[in-house]
């Protein structure tokens, strides 16, 4: 009696991985270290910057008076109305415009690094690919499970806010947006997350088991996109955005997941 094999089919293998990612990113205590941050890091700028409204502060040597704004409602931490994006982006940067949800993809670069790296540094990656995955399936798993992870910050970052601006006792008032365009402006925000995290997977492989170097390549591509995010994702966001958000993740993550490939297969895994 002959015995057949079961072939070892690409959604088969991508399954696998899928399942192998999921799990170490669940079971890691990094991850829950990021999240737990992104927690608290919009209460901790919401009281704040509360406690420090209406602040004069005075330069000694010209005598010049600044006055501290903090935040005049508690969604501005989640972005600002398409109308005004402009106008803030070409205005020198503010306390307001600088400290909100927007920097989370920074922190985004970071838990993708540190996951992607520790897989080069422990030698995880190389019996990986020796004896029973492709790069692509690796490539392509490690984009959706940061991409999960990442939008798991951002959303801990919205709760987070609300919890900060009920302590901070700011206005839940909603000025030239409706809860439909919010929730339109959070499901594209995280739909963004895939963007960044092709971009951040590029940079890890290329400086596989240094991490500094993949999070300085991170932070400093990732630059270059910092002023789409307000753009992409205003608070009066609509479908058109959700599908923009969508249609750009889709490429870029197709896009460089290609590059990303390319690396690996052109470079040493140590």
């Amino acid at each position: 009696m002959k015995k057949t094999f079961e072939k070892n089919t690409f959604n088969k293998r991508l399954k696998s991985m899928l399942k192998v990612d999921t799990r170490r990113l669940i079971i890691s205590p990094f991850f829950y270290i990021m999240v737990g941050i992104s927690l608290v890091v919009p209460i901790l700028i919401l009281v704040m910057t509360s406690m420090m409204d209406g602040t004069v502060s005075t330069n000694p040597q010209t005598g010049q008076e600044t006055v501290m704004h903090g935040f005049e409602y508690v969604w501005q931490i989640l972005g600002s109305v398409s109308s005004t994006s402009a106008e803030q982006s070409s205005m020198s940067m503010d306390l307001v415009s600088m400290c909100n949800i927007n920097m989370m993809y920074f922190a985004i670069a970071i838990l993708v690094c540190v996951f992607v790296c520790d897989d080069f540094r422990s030698g995880y990656a190389k019996n990986l690919f020796t004896v029973r995955s492709k790069k692509t399936d690796y490539v392509i798993s490690k984009t959706i499970v940061c991409s999960i992870g990442g939008g798991a910050m951002i959303l801990a970052f919205v709760l987070g806010s609300v919890i900060g601006g009920k302590i901070a006792s700011l206005s839940f008032e909603m000025i030239g947006f409706n809860a439909f365009n919010l929730i339109c402006s959070i499901i594209s925000k995280v739909l963004l997350v895939p963007i960044f995290v092709s971009i951040f997977l590029t940079m890890s492989v290329i400086g596989k088991q240094k991490s500094w170097l993949s999070i300085c390549l991170s932070l400093g591509i990732g630059m270059f996109l910092f002023m789409v995010i307000s753009i992409a994702s205003p608070l009066n966001a609509g479908i058109i955005h959700i599908t923009l958000c969508l249609a750009g993740s889709g490429c870029f993550a197709i896009g460089l997941g290609a590059i990303s490939n390319i690396i690996l297969k052109k470079t040493n895994l140590v």
